[in-house]
Formats: structure tokens, sequence, C-alpha cells
């Protein structure tokens, strides 16, 4: 039987507490900006609701306060966190992903017997939103990985699209393979934040856990990319 859970609604049609998604939903859905989220008690959700700062705090603060961890995501919208590393780089590898919509929390992992740790990272994402390109929800994807971020908020892939996988120096872009099919996924409701790694995140620790379990689980999976690169 699934836990109880209560509703916080600071910023919607109507805000206050519900002890029920369905009642929430109907004060988020479709609401502009609208920003919700549950807790295991009634008390929580108080505590969180009576703070003002979900109210009045300006927006380069409310999305560090996000990325500390708050799902305060629209409630159109889909949360993603993804992480990934292998042991001793290169090595045995694993990546971990949570996804939330609304009210449903879902867990995705999986490991390889030899890769890196950019490549675990950037395959987390990749497996992440493959599993939601049906979706046309706006999808916040957050990564602790400075190298898979950059990626599309510098707008590096767009560059190294125009200029045939190759970075500035002419040399060929490394993980290219990878790149290409994230940038194949990456459509217009993807929207990439970097979060602290190891800070306490709930979302990001629990990537972790789940990228370090599988790498650990002795991997019989190939990444072929990777050793297609190295022999």
């Amino acid at each position: 039987m699934a836990k109880k859970k209560y509703y916080a609604v600071a910023v919607g049609r109507k805000n206050g507490i519900y002890d029920d998604w369905s009642s929430a939903e109907k004060q988020v859905k479709g609401y502009p900006g609208a920003k919700y989220k549950s807790f295991a008690t009634r008390q929580q959700a108080e505590s969180w609701l009576d703070d003002p700062v979900y109210d009045r705090t300006p927006r380069k603060a409310a999305t560090k306060q996000a990325a500390a961890g708050d799902d305060l995501v629209p409630s159109d919208g889909i949360l993603v966190y993804t992480d990934g590393g292998s042991i001793n780089n290169p090595g045995p590898g694993g990546y971990g992903i949570v996804i939330i919509e609304g009210d449903i929390r879902r867990e995705l992992s999986g490991g390889f017997r030899r890769t890196t740790n950019n490549r675990m990272e950037m395959t987390a994402a990749i497996v992440a939103l493959d599993d939601l390109q049906e979706k046309s929800k706006t999808i916040h994807l957050y990564s602790d990985s400075s190298y898979l971020v950059n990626g599309f908020i510098k707008g590096w892939v767009k560059k190294w699209q125009g200029s045939n996988w190759r970075k500035s120096d002419g040399q060929p872009v490394l993980n290219v393979d990878l790149w290409q099919r994230l940038a194949a996924l990456a459509g217009k409701n993807v929207i990439f934040h970097w979060v602290k790694g190891h800070a306490g995140n709930e979302f990001n620790e629990r990537c972790d856990q789940l990228a370090v379990a599988a790498a650990r689980s002795c991997p019989e999976d190939v990444d072929a990319g990777y050793e297609e690169q190295t022999g």
C-alpha cells in the first residue's frame, strides 16, 4: 500500500495543503509558474508553505534552491536527476536516474564492464531522455557533470554540429557517439541544469547510490563506443 502523502501548493489557483494528488493537481496543472511539493507529514507541508521565500524569492535565488534539491518545477514539467561514474576511470561503470512526474517517481540504472566517468554521465542522460522521448512536457534534467550540462547551456553541441563534430582546434570531439545521441534526444522541451554533487541533494545522492551499485555489480554489458576507441 502506498504511503500517505500531503501536497503543499505554494503557487497555484488556490494555495494550501491537500491530502490527495488529484485535488492538488487541479490547483497547479496548467497554472503558469505553479510551485508545489509533496511531503510525508502535514507538519512538513505546513512548515514549507509557511516559509514566505517561495512566494517572494527572486528568480535567481529560486533557481539555486531548486538546484539544491527542491522539486519545484512547473506542474506540467518532469523532473529528472542523473549521475554516472566509473571505478578507477576508466573501469567498470554505472549510471543512476531518478524521474519524477507528478506523483510518480521512478528509478533507472545500469552498468558497463569498462567505460569512463564522462561516458556514464552522458549515458545516464541518454537513457533518461530516451525513456521520456514520447513526452511533450518540459523536462528539467539535473546533473552534477559540468561536461554534460555545459555542452548544451554553453552551446558547444550546436557549434560541434556545425563544424562536423570538431573542436575549435580542429581535433575531433571526444565521445562523439554519445554527443550525437544526446543532440538527437534533447529537443526544445529539455532544459539542462547543473547541481553540485555530494552536497546533500536527495535526488543527486540517490542517483549516485544507483550508479555506484551498478558499477560494483560486475556488469557484463559492453560500452561499444568506448571499447572501439581504445581497442
